[in-house]
């Protein structure tokens, strides 16, 4: 989620509510350490300014989830991304990478991608 926000540089308010909301929300945050968050925002800034660093968040990421949560890490990725009304170019090419490093399914994908779409609409 933190990697979705910070993608473009700029952590919009309406993203990191988002991502706010999740953590304080979803039972798979249940015993998550929330002061974790400014330090794990800290290393994906370092590893996005390091040339292999895309590679590293992906290792670390794999590292730390569960192939069964993939899904869940992609869908939340993608309402984080759509929390501000607009996907810019790096968040899709990210959510493209992660379906990629994430082995989520492109019809899984495009259904995720829906349901983030359908919850962040305004008109």
């Amino acid at each position: 989620m933190v990697a979705i926000s910070a993608s473009d540089e700029n952590m919009r308010t309406a993203e990191l509510v988002e991502i706010q909301n999740a953590v304080n929300m979803l039972p798979v945050f249940a015993e998550y350490d929330t002061d974790r968050i400014p330090r794990i925002t800290q290393l994906v800034f370092e590893l996005f300014e390091q040339e292999d660093g895309l590679d590293a968040l992906f290792g670390l990421i794999r590292e730390a989830l569960p192939n069964k949560l993939n899904e869940t890490a992609y869908a939340l990725a993608c309402d984080v991304a759509a929390a501000d009304g607009h996907l810019y170019e790096t968040e899709l090419r990210l959510l493209e990478e992660m379906r990629y490093e994430l082995n989520i399914d492109r019809l899984h994908a495009a259904a995720i991608e829906r349901g983030a779409r359908a919850r962040h609409m305004t008109e």
